[in-house]
C-alpha cells in the first residue's frame, strides 16, 4: 500500500508520518512545502523516520498550485491521502485572513484535483472542532451540527471541508472527513498553548488565561499520536467512504462519512497549565484575561462527542496524564524546540 501525507513537516502530520510507519509496511508519501509552520527536523531527528527511510519518499512542492504531470509521474499509483496541509495559525489568521483563507482552500483544490487524477481508495480530510463554534456547557457536536466558524483560520478549514464534500458527490472522490480538537505533542510549534506554558513557567514569567464573564476557557486534548491511530484506524476498517458504511444511516446517507477524533479529558486553561507547572516543578504565575478582547473571534469551549469513532471500536491508545507528563519531560530535555 502507497499512502500520500500532506503536511508531513507540520505537527501532527510527522507523528503521523511515525505511525504508519511503526504500525504498517506501507510506502509513505511525504508532500511537503516545508512553509508556514513546516520544520524539516520534525522528521529528520526522528529515530522512527530513520529507521524506516527506506520506506519514506520526499516530494516538495506548494500545493497552492496545481501538481505538474512530472510531479504526478513520480507519485505514482496512490491509494490512500491523509491531507494534513494547513496554515493553522489562528493568530495569523486575525491578522492576515486572506492569506489563510486562500491558502487552506488552495491546498484543498489541488488535493482534491490529486485525487481525482489518482482514484485512491480514500481520502482524509483533516478538519477541527472550530468549525462548529463554541460548544454550550455540558454540550458537545456531534458530526452535522451547524458550521458556525468564528475566526478566519476556522472559516477556513470549513471551507476545506466544503471543497472534500463537492468532490465526493460531484466526482466520487472517495472522502472522509474528520474534526479533531487540540492537539498536543513532542515537536509542537512553540506558539501553541502546551509549549508556551512550559516556556513562560521555566522563565517565571506570566502566563495570560483567557476567561469571559468570569468563565475560563476549557479545551478537550488529544496526542498527536492519538491523532494518528485514528486515521489508521479508518483508513483500514473496512469501511472507507467509498462503500456502504453502516453508520451511513438517513439522514447522512447523500453525504460522506464524517467522524469526531476526541480525547478523554476536559480541562479548562488554568487547570492544564497548573499541572504544566508541577510536571515542571515551578510555581504557575497568571493573569486572567478577557479572551474576546484579546483574541477577537475567541470560543471560550470547545467540545465533540466521539461515539461514531467508538462505535468502530477505536479508543485512544495513550491516556492523556501519561501523553501530558511524557510531552512536558520531552520539552525540559530539548529546550530548543521551545523556540521553534
Amino acid at each position: 500500500m502507497r499512502c500520500l501525507v500532506t503536511g508531513p513537516d507540520g505537527f501532527i502530520g510527522s507523528h503521523c508520518v511515525e505511525h504508519l510507519l511503526i504500525n504498517t509496511d506501507w510506502e509513505i508519501l511525504c508532500l511537503a512545502s516545508w512553509r508556514h509552520d513546516g520544520v524539516p527536523e520534525r522528521l529528520s531527528d526522528s529515530a522512527h523516520v530513520q529507521r524506516h527511510r527506506g520506506r519514506l519518499s520526499f516530494f516538495t512542492h506548494d500545493l497552492t498550485a496545481p501538481l505538474s504531470n512530472v510531479l504526478l509521474d513520480r507519485l505514482g499509483s496512490i491509494d490512500f491521502i491523509i491531507h494534513f496541509a494547513a496554515d493553522s495559525n489562528v493568530d495569523r489568521s486575525i491578522r492576515e485572513p486572506r492569506q489563510v483563507i486562500e491558502n487552506n482552500v488552495s491546498v484543498t483544490l489541488s488535493v482534491m484535483e490529486l485525487a481525482r487524477s489518482c482514484n485512491p481508495a480514500c481520502v482524509i480530510q483533516i478538519s477541527t472542532d472550530e468549525v462548529y463554534g463554541p460548544a454550550p456547557l455540558s454540550h458537545r457536536h456531534c458530526e452535522w451540527e451547524p458550521i458556525i466558524p468564528s475566526n478566519p483560520y476556522a472559516a477556513s478549514k470549513a471551507a476545506q471541508e466544503a471543497i472534500a464534500i463537492s468532490y465526493w458527490r460531484t466526482y466520487g472522490v472517495p472522502v472522509i472527513l474528520t474534526n479533531t480538537m487540540n492537539n498536543i505533542g513532542e515537536r509542537q510549534g512553540a506558539d501553541k498553548y502546551v509549549p508556551m506554558v512550559i516556556k513562560r513557567v521555566l522563565n517565571e514569567e506570566t502566563v495570560d488565561i483567557h476567561s469571559q464573564g468570569g468563565v475560563i476557557g476549557s479545551r478537550h486534548y488529544l496526542h498527536a499520536r492519538n491523532h494518528a491511530s485514528a486515521c489508521l484506524h479508518l483508513l483500514t476498517m473496512g469501511r472507507p467512504s467509498a462503500y456502504e458504511s453502516p453508520l451511513r444511516e438517513p439522514p447522512y446517507a447523500d453525504r460522506p462519512d464524517r467522524y469526531n477524533v476526541v480525547g478523554e479529558v476536559e480541562l479548562d486553561n488554568l487547570a492544564l497549565a497548573k499541572r504544566i507547572a508541577t510536571i515542571v516543578g515551578k510555581p504557575l504565575k497568571y493573569n486572567l484575561v478577557d479572551a474576546h478582547s484579546t483574541r477577537p473571534g475567541h470560543d471560550l469551549r470547545y467540545a465533540l462527542d466521539g461515539s461514531r469513532m467508538a462505535a468502530l471500536s477505536w479508543r485512544p491508545p495513550v491516556a492523556f496524564d501519561a501523553s501530558l507528563e511524557r510531552c512536558v519531560h520531552w520539552y525540559l530535555s530539548h529546550p530548543e524546540w521551545l523556540d521553534v
